[in-house]
């Protein structure tokens, strides 16, 4: 899998933009809201899979629903940006199911973290946890949120 955009056709775009929508469709579902036949939409999606566009298919939890009311947004600095301590930030953040998205970013901090948790205690748990115990980090700042205006996992196709 390579990091290059591959072409798609309409019937792709038709195909991804169906799935992101509801990927709990069958393929004869999804042919008949793309308008193929059933044997070309399964060629079709096999082959988007296999190329990496579709990459999992998931299903989205309401966080309330679930007791994870509180969404934090942390902007993480670290003392030395050398590629291998920052490959070990990430694979010692990625290993923690709390974090739902880590972002190198430019200008700026080093990393921004997506978090979600039950609430204040838990995320100083997890501050401590995962950032005042790092000898690495040298900033941490938190945004919480107060309100979810808009949340989206489709890509404009």
């Amino acid at each position: 899998m390579t990091d290059t955009a591959i072409a798609l056709d309409d019937i792709d775009r038709r195909i991804l933009n169906a799935l992101q929508i509801d990927a709990s469709q069958t393929n004869s579902e999804l042919a008949q809201a793309v308008h193929v036949s059933a044997p070309t939409c399964l060629r079709r999606v096999k082959h988007l899979t296999a190329a990496g566009v579709i990459t999992r298919q998931v299903a989205i939890v309401a966080p309330e629903k679930v007791g994870a009311r509180l969404t934090a947004i942390v902007e993480i600095t670290l003392d030395v940006q050398a590629a291998e301590r920052m490959d070990e930030f990430e694979q010692y953040i990625g290993a923690d199911d709390a974090v739902l998205q880590c972002y190198r970013v430019s200008p700026g901090p080093d990393f921004v973290l997506i978090i979600q948790v039950a609430d204040m205690p838990a995320y100083h748990a997890l501050a401590h946890r995962l950032f005042a115990a790092q000898t690495n980090v040298r900033n941490v700042k938190t945004y919480f949120s107060t309100f979810r205006s808009k949340f989206e996992t489709k890509i404009a196709l």
